[in-house]
């Protein structure tokens, strides 16, 4: 085991942290600087969802955990707690990486208990935020899928996956194969404020253009719809206009939700920047992690009857669709979101 630019103290928890089959790696490059890779051997890759019987996909893949992306509502924070790292800045630049994802998967794809199902990417964390840029896991990834014609889908913030579309081109030609890019609003100041590590939303639909040209269907999640920040009738009449212009097959509204570790840290960075809006996110937010019916129904009927004026559909391909109605609600005790409005991991 080899340790890098870590204190005593770094050095005492990064065992108990990961295992002892882990180097941790600081590289100071302008791209990479303040973020600290821990590099692991993973013992498996294939995830099956919780509660799958509930959700659109059944199995995902994540090669990392954390996402320099530091998008600040991001939902997945909390599972930084499961490592004791910081759900905040933490979740931001302590990004864990899977070394051995690509031929993992090859062997878990190879296994006789593995029969073809659907596999879902950038449903936790983002597969091609920066560390991909270093890493180059999702190449061999797509590969190993490739290989078995294995269906599966991406959803990302990241125009890294442009390099890969030749692979995705080729993956397309043998399974179903789907990507989303997540595009929440076009709005540049809101986009610096809670995406600041995200290449800007007009070059995310770059991604929907390329890979569109290429042949490859496109949908976009818009997610997150932000209460009060980015829902006025004006912003969601730009957003729209902007995927439809991109050329993007569909597109789905997503409402913000604020589930625990991403509730606390959006709250706190609510209270920096838009203090007056504290109280009414309170209230919005009151009853737990998703807004009230009444709300995400709005917003949805409001995208979906712009959606059809700009000749898009709702619904975006592969695996990333809208959840059905469900008869139960989130863990926390909240209500379920009403049905097309939600996708649970996002």
């Amino acid at each position: 085991m080899r340790w890098n630019n870590l204190s005593d103290d770094d050095r005492a928890a990064a065992p108990a942290l990961f295992g002892t089959d882990v180097v941790t790696r600081t590289i100071d490059t302008p791209e990479f600087r303040g973020i600290t890779f821990h590099e692991v051997r993973a013992r498996s890759l294939v995830n099956r969802v919780p509660g799958a019987s509930r959700m659109p996909f059944e199995w995902t893949v994540n090669p990392y955990r954390g996402c320099s992306h530091a998008c600040v509502y991001c939902f997945a924070r909390k599972t930084h707690a499961y490592l004791d790292l910081d759900t905040g800045t933490g979740f931001d630049s302590q990004i864990v990486v899977k070394i051995n994802a690509p031929e993992l998967l090859r062997r878990e794809l190879a296994s006789g208990r593995w029969h073809g199902e659907h596999i879902a990417m950038g449903t936790n964390v983002d597969c091609y935020q920066r560390a991909e840029g270093r890493y180059r896991l999702m190449p061999g990834i797509i590969e190993a899928l490739t290989e078995r014609a294995n269906p599966f889908s991406i959803l990302t913030k990241g125009t890294l996956i442009l390099r890969d579309a030749d692979a995705l081109a080729e993956a397309a030609r043998r399974a179903d194969v789907g990507v989303s890019v997540s595009v929440g609003f076009v709005d540049e100041t809101l986009w610096r404020s809670v995406e600041p590590g995200t290449p800007a939303p007009e070059r995310r639909l770059d991604v929907v253009r390329t890979l569109s040209a290429r042949g490859i269907p496109v949908g976009v999640l818009m997610a997150p719809v932000i209460p009060f920040l980015g829902d006025s009738p004006a912003q969601l009449r730009a957003t729209v206009r902007a995927i439809a212009a991109a050329g993007a097959t569909s597109v789905t509204p997503l409402a913000l939700h604020l589930r625990p570790g991403a509730r606390e840290w959006f709250l706190s960075w609510l209270d920096r920047h838009h203090p007056g809006l504290t109280s009414s996110y309170r209230g919005l937010y009151a009853d737990g992690a998703y807004a009230p019916r009444w709300y995400q129904r709005r917003i949805t009927g409001q995208v979906h009857e712009l959606a059809a004026e700009y000749g898009i559909g709702p619904v975006p391909p592969g695996a990333h669709r809208a959840v059905p109605e469900r008869n139960d609600g989130p863990a926390d005790g909240s209500p379920p979101p009403p049905a097309g409005t939600q996708l649970t991991l996002l």
